[in-house]
């Protein structure tokens, strides 16, 4: 099993895991953003940050490619498995982001078969179908961009990235975290 799991990042350094990461982190802004268009008819930043990523999604991948990886070759256990699995990690998200920010990102209780708003039925087979694709179709092509970048390149991009990224996120996780202890200290005063 430790030969399953490693052989989807034994031909990648930590740049191009790095930059891998962050791909999949665009693909999941991409994603959440369309479905909210679709939805509610407008356009949103969906990410945490203001740059164009939910890396959520980044480890999320990272994740499934780990844990899921015995499954590869089965489309119907991988299937079941992202179920079980993308459903896990989105109660895990939830309850962080309750205890850190008092509050969450999505509302799941006008779709049928939810769990206080939190999870629902449609949400976890839609976590199946992305795992299958992951593994079946997209992660070979995401792979192929990563390795034709030119190694220096990959390195630059990779510490843009990072960097980038996590001044944006030190920002914004001051500020989220500056407005609710201000919001907590006007209640207070109310």
């Amino acid at each position: 099993m430790r030969e399953l799991v490693l052989s989807n990042f034994i031909d990648m350094n930590i740049y191009q895991i790095i930059v891998w990461f962050f791909m999949y982190s665009f693909f999941g802004w991409c994603m959440e953003c369309v479905v909210i268009r679709v939805q509610l008819g407008y356009w949103e930043n969906r990410g945490f940050s203001k740059l164009p990523f939910c890396v959520i999604y980044g480890f999320g991948c990272v994740g499934a490619f780990t844990l899921f990886a015995p499954f590869a070759k089965h489309p119907v256990a991988l299937f079941f498995a992202g179920c079980i699995g993308g459903t896990i990690f989105e109660y895990i998200v939830a309850m962080v982001m309750i205890r850190l920010f008092g509050e969450l990102w999505w509302n799941y209780d006008h779709k049928r078969f939810n769990y206080k708003g939190i999870l629902c039925l449609q949400s976890s087979i839609a976590w199946g179908v992305i795992c299958v694709l992951l593994f079946m179709v997209i992660n070979v092509k995401i792979k192929g961009v990563v390795h034709a970048i030119n190694p220096m390149a990959v390195r630059l991009l990779a510490a843009l990235l990072f960097i980038s990224y996590s001044i944006d996120f030190a920002r914004q996780f001051y500020h989220s975290i500056k407005d609710k202890n201000t919001e907590k200290n006007s209640e207070k005063m109310a």
